[in-house]
């Protein structure tokens, strides 16, 4: 008995057609828990401006235990940033707080290549964190806002200003 195999016939052009879709499908980008900043040269302040609200047992320092000027990175929030930020441009200083009526909250923020990490904690004599640097390049950054204790939810707004 002669058993006829199936022969599968694939042109080259179907077969880099088929590759070339797969490749090419996008990733889908993460999402943050609350509002994406899509910032660019001379933006409006309340662009620059969203709400959230804190809470997780995530440690941050999970991420990474100092950024890149040696501050501790502490507190807990959600393992998901709370906020995306896409600057459009180069800034050569931006400043991000965190209103939160003066609960003691932390911040820490990824830049584009992830491993330009910023962190903030108490601000001055008040408890609400910020971060206020040089050289921000463009890209994307992920923003956590933390509490210095797990599991604690406190209602916050963020704004970032530009100098």
């Amino acid at each position: 008995m002669k058993f006829c195999r199936p022969r599968l016939r694939f042109s080259g052009g179907w077969l880099l057609a088929i590759l070339a879709t797969i490749t090419a499908t996008p990733v889908i980008a993460e999402t943050a828990n609350f509002a994406t900043l899509n910032l660019s040269a001379n933006f409006n302040p309340a662009q620059g401006t969203v709400q959230g609200f804190t809470g997780g047992s995530y440690s941050l320092s999970a991420i990474s235990n100092r950024d890149r000027d040696q501050k501790a990175c502490i507190g807990f929030a959600d393992p998901n940033p709370d906020h995306i930020m896409v600057l459009e441009n180069d800034f050569s200083q931006l400043t991000i707080k965190v209103d939160s009526n003066n609960t003691d909250t932390t911040l820490l923020i990824q830049g584009p290549d992830q491993n330009t990490i910023r962190c903030g904690d108490d601000t001055g004599k008040r408890k609400d964190a910020s971060v206020s640097d040089q050289k921000w390049k463009s890209g994307t950054y992920r923003i956590w806002v933390g509490t210095f204790n797990p599991g604690v939810k406190r209602d916050y707004t963020l704004t970032v200003e530009q100098q």
